[in-house]
């Protein structure tokens, strides 16, 4: 039997007499209603795929961003309110500048997911505050690939592949039935294009897809300009027209 609300999501500090705390709920809605945005790793390195597509031709398609560098190892990537995760993404730069003027050594991925999980908790603990409306994806090398999901509770789990946006549940079935952790670079980068295409089931572009990764042997982040992107969104889009036609 469902319990009615009775106001107890007007506050973030009460929960409902079933143990629910609804503004967290409701952060996480307004991720399922962002852009899709993909995360696998393999031994090679991990990568993060995000679709852009633009609403308007008004709009200037270089001024969305859903991808970012935090260090020289890490980046991550967003779904959900864009001005939350503007604010995490800054808050993320300064943990890894920070551990660096400390220790003088780079951030762990882990750790820096940690610190990022730690601080949107507290966003669910006081009055006067609400819970930020964004997930992020954030991926990097240390000895090895990681990578971690941080949810709008401050929840962090760590994948071999996951994604998170309204694409997530299509995207994490279809890597369930093809993911497997022998992959090479190439052959999961296409992978990931090819969930981006099962999300918005049509075939993709290299203008409306943005890519960044790591790799183990550079530990340097670095984005795919277009062109290069190109080759393989063409590989993807072959193997999206065969899912299409399998129905």
């Amino acid at each position: 039997m469902n319990l009615p609300q009775m106001g107890y999501d007007r506050a973030i500090t009460v929960f409902s007499p079933d143990g629910r705390l609804f503004q967290v709920e409701y952060a996480r809605e307004a991720v399922k209603r962002g852009a899709t945005a993909v995360g696998i790793k393999v031994g090679e390195g991990v990568i993060l795929v995000a679709d852009k597509r633009v609403g308007s031709k008004l709009l200037e398609a270089d001024t969305i961003e859903k991808i970012y560098k935090i260090d020289e190892h890490i980046c991550a990537a967003t779904s959900g309110l864009v001005a939350d995760a503007r604010i995490l993404i800054e808050r993320a730069r300064i943990e890894a500048q920070i551990n660096r003027l400390t220790y003088e050594e780079p951030i762990t991925v882990k750790e820096l997911a940690k610190k990022i999980c730690d601080f949107k908790q507290q966003f669910t603990q006081y009055g006067g505050v609400r819970p930020f409306g964004v997930s992020l994806l954030i991926a990097g090398v240390d000895k090895v690939p990681k990578l971690y999901e941080t949810d709008p509770s401050g929840a962090l789990l760590e994948y071999k592949a996951t994604a998170i946006g309204m694409g997530r549940n299509v995207v994490v079935e279809f890597f369930e039935k093809e993911y497997r952790e022998d992959l090479n670079f190439e052959d999961a980068l296409i992978l990931a294009l090819v969930a981006i295409g099962k999300s918005i089931e049509s075939e993709i572009s290299a203008n409306d897809i943005e890519v960044g990764y790591v790799k183990t042997d550079e530990k340097l982040y670095k984005e795919m300009t277009v062109e290069e992107l190109r080759k393989y969104v063409e590989k993807a889009n072959e193997r999206i027209k065969e899912e299409m036609k399998k129905g």
